[in-house]
């Protein structure tokens, strides 16, 4: 053993030893890259195949829902409008926009609300004649009444933008009241790991209950970001669908996290106190209205009765002691 060990320590046995290590260790360093495969490309098939597993899984949900992209328009409805060419006088990108915006997608909105901006005032016009001829008792002469009845008629053709502004309007109060706490929970996923796609999914169905215009939007957002080929857009597309200043900084958050590499949980938490606070403050600023919106009343209902209280006794004695 003594012999073994002497003869292993020899100097030209630990050379040799070194060398043979030193040349099997470059054997491994230009052997191994050659001989293992590059993942890279079945990465990226498996990532495609989950996207497209992703899209149609969210496209389904939306035809479940009944959420439907595009919309067929009516038959007579369309071939009025091309008839009369109404494309060339209403189809605008801003009639589109807020079309959008009150929840109504597709071309048969669009046909829809074109079909009544046209017809809306004749409609209007013919009831008010034969409300003013043969239904009311009004004295008037035949061309007074005419005239009301074209006045009248006249306001008819902005029937439709009005009931647009107040789909707008309900729209977005509903999207405004939950999107704070839909903001919450889509930081809380984030947080936990998951990716942007399924915590904007996931947030759509929890917030559901609290308001349905909120659960579409996000869900509508989910679909773009599995099939765009731009995540910019789907966020763009999200804050011109809602047209509220707290979306539309949120998106540009979102899209500036993206490009820029910054972390998505900081401006998701940035931007849900900013809009907490924004909640916040609109609540103090309706309360802040409250008493002078309760100075007519207080004067017109209150106050007789308080005089009546006060100057009743007065009077009832005055009367008696006479």
């Amino acid at each position: 053993m003594q012999d073994f060990i002497i003869a292993f320590v020899r100097p030209e046995v630990l050379i040799s030893l070194l060398a043979a290590v030193a040349m099997f260790a470059t054997a491994m360093v230009v052997l191994i890259p050659t001989m293992s495969r590059n993942r890279l490309p079945a990465r990226m098939r498996t990532m495609a195949v989950e996207r497209d597993k992703m899209r149609a899984s969210r496209i389904a949900d939306l035809k479940k829902d009944g959420v439907s992209l595009r919309q067929t328009p009516q038959g007579f409805m369309l071939g009025i409008v091309d008839k009369f060419d109404l494309r060339a006088s209403f189809d605008t990108e801003e009639v589109r926009d807020r079309l959008k915006m009150a929840g109504l997608r597709g071309q048969a909105p669009l046909v829809a609300y074109m079909f009544f901006r046209l017809f809306m005032p004749i409609i209007v016009t013919f009831a008010a004649l034969i409300y003013m001829f043969f239904v009311a008792n009004y004295d008037y002469p035949p061309i007074v009444k005419i005239g009301i009845s074209l006045g009248v008629g006249y306001v008819g053709y902005y029937l439709p933008n009005v009931f647009i502004q107040n789909q707008i309007t309900k729209r977005q109060n509903s999207v405004k009241a939950a999107f704070p706490d839909a903001l919450d929970m889509l930081l809380i996923c984030v947080q936990s790991g998951m990716s942007v796609e399924a915590a904007f999914g996931k947030v759509a169905a929890e917030v559901g209950p609290q308001s349905l215009e909120l659960a579409e939007e996000l869900s509508l957002t989910t679909a773009e970001l599995s099939y765009l080929t731009e995540r910019r857009q789907a966020y763009e597309n999200l804050a011109r669908r809602t047209g509220l200043p707290g979306v539309k900084g949120v998106s540009t958050a979102l899209i500036q996290a993206e490009r820029y590499g910054t972390p998505v949980g900081s401006a998701l938490r940035t931007m849900a106190k900013e809009n907490r606070e924004a909640r916040m403050m609109e609540a103090e600023k309706k309360a802040a209205a409250l008493p002078p919106k309760l100075t007519v009343p207080m004067i017109v209902f209150f106050l007789p009765v308080l005089f009546v209280v006060i100057i009743g006794p007065a009077l009832i004695q005055v009367f008696n002691w006479e």
